[in-house]
């Protein structure tokens, strides 16, 4: 019988080729994915909602889908994709206190499901997915499994931990500011945010959050980010817009020659008046990335960018507060319990009364100033292939260090350890952190993981996907893990 102990680090594509070959069964497999969740959760907190006993049943059942990942344990981040029967608060006490759940597979759960991935849990996320750190007030804070005194990132913090700490594989992330790449960042694994549309958002959504709502997974290898992506990519019926379909499968791509690419890079934050210099590892990330892409083949040199040092962003602001704003009034409406302002933490308090204040016309004028920015980011691609840039300016800190509710100032701070994440959002440009790099351990701190970031023009996940393997292969990451687990 192969144990908890021996699959701990292997990807999702070993464990479904496992369970192929007849080594191994889907049952064992999630057996053993429980023992590990309830060895490190104590620590973490990365899983608020087991379902352990549902998916052990849908097992026994033979309610297993038959597609590439048949009988792989997977965890779903409590936002946006839900499953039905379940718990769904998205790091909301008010929804935490009537004990909402939802009646229904999301459409990706639907096909998640059908991938052959088993739903075990539900992971930790920030109140309604507005920060960069994993802490919210309904379930307390995830931690870092490589130094449990700092952040996994956020939003997607539980899954990142749970994914670094070897509890699962993979687990479902969405990204609208940087919530799959800056926990990928964090704690040491890979995170793909597809392009816009990728997938959907049905059936009760074409967009979530305006334009820049993205859902895919949290893996530890390039392959099973590039199978979980033909397992569930594709526009839904009715949705209002989808991504160009790919050429031949995204699995293809791993370990095909990328050519030679020509690839600029930067690592100063994006600022209309110049940004600043990112924290000396992450540059040292980027450059180290550069002089391997350049070893490689490719023709690589530094780039400015300069549409992304130019005003235009600022739309983004009207759209995350607006959409705040609307999903306190649809919570409202969904669950007969007015949810106000005092139901919420004082940050996304703050973030509806700006929504609320903004009209109709003023809210389609930040759509089209955000639109017209992306165009210009976007035409950078017109003279390049790839830009590496860090994922985070600052590699993992400290656990309440950005506490919005108690320092008026970390929103503003906060906005800064997004600069290289939400131009990409707003763009719907594909967009991949890997972990290329680590710092040297101090008397102050271990040694913790440093994402870099490779964006690719819209619709290109293939030539992401292809200039990830090669540097995965360049530089492996497969036997870093964090101390203790």
């Amino acid at each position: 019988m192969t144990t908890s102990d021996d699959l701990r680090w292997l990807d999702a594509t070993a464990q479904a080729d496992l369970v192929r070959s007849g080594e191994t069964t889907p049952a064992e497999l999630l057996d053993a994915a429980i023992e590990r969740i309830e060895a490190a959760n104590g620590d973490l907190n990365a899983v608020i909602h087991p379902l352990y006993e549902k998916a052990r049943a849908a097992v026994a059942a033979g309610d297993v889908g038959g597609g590439a990942f048949r009988g792989v344990p997977f965890l779903v981040k409590d936002a946006v994709c839900h499953t039905a029967g379940d718990p769904y608060h998205c790091g909301m006490e008010a929804l935490k206190k009537i004990d909402w759940h939802e009646a229904d597979d999301s459409w990706l759960a639907q096909r998640f499901r059908a991938a052959g991935f088993m739903i075990c849990g539900k992971t930790n996320l920030p109140e309604m997915a507005t920060s960069i750190t994993t802490e919210p007030l309904a379930y307390g804070p995830t931690h870092n499994p490589w130094d449990l005194t700092r952040t996994p990132g956020g939003s997607s913090g539980g899954s990142a931990a749970a994914v670094a700490s070897g509890m699962v594989a993979v687990a479902h992330g969405n990204d609208m500011g940087g919530s799959i790449r800056f926990p990928a960042s964090m704690c040491g694994i890979v995170g793909l945010k597809p392009t816009r549309a990728r997938t959907t958002l049905g059936p009760h959504f074409g967009e979530f959050w305006g334009p820049l709502t993205h859902e895919l997974v949290l893996t530890r290898t390039v392959r099973d980010t590039a199978g979980v992506l033909d397992a569930v990519a594709g526009p839904g019926t009715g949705d209002p817009y989808f991504a160009p379909p790919p050429s031949r499968p995204w699995v293809s791509e791993v370990g095909a020659d990328p050519g030679r690419l020509r690839i600029g890079f930067r690592s100063r934050t994006a600022d209309p008046v110049g940004g600043a210099e990112s924290h000396p590892d992450c540059v040292a990330a980027v450059q180290r990335t550069a002089t391997l892409l350049e070893s490689l083949g490719h023709h690589v040199e530094p780039s400015k960018v300069d549409a992304l040092d130019t005003a235009g962003l600022e739309g983004f602001g009207a759209v995350l507060c607006v959409a705040i704003a609307r999903d306190l009034d649809r919570w409202s409406a969904r669950t007969g319990h007015p949810i106000t302002d005092d139901d919420v933490e004082p940050s996304n308090a703050i973030l509806a009364q700006v929504g609320r204040a903004i009209t109709g016309p003023q809210y389609l004028a930040a759509l089209e100033e955000m639109h017209r920015w992306s165009r210009a980011v976007a035409a950078w691609w017109d003279d390049y292939d790839i830009l590496v840039l860090p994922t985070s300016p600052e590699p993992p800190f400290a656990l309440g260090s950005f506490d919005p509710n108690r320092d008026p100032s970390a929103s503003g701070r906060m906005a800064r350890m997004v600069t290289f994440t939400s131009p990409f959002d707003a763009t719907g440009q594909p967009a991949i952190s890997l972990p290329l790099h680590w710092t040297e351990p101090t008397a102050d701190a271990p040694t913790l993981p440093v994402g870099v970031q490779l964006v690719a023009p819209y619709g290109r996940e293939d030539l992401l996907l292809r200039v990830a393997s090669q540097l995965e292969t360049a530089a492996p990451w497969a036997d870093r893990h964090p101390p203790g687990f």
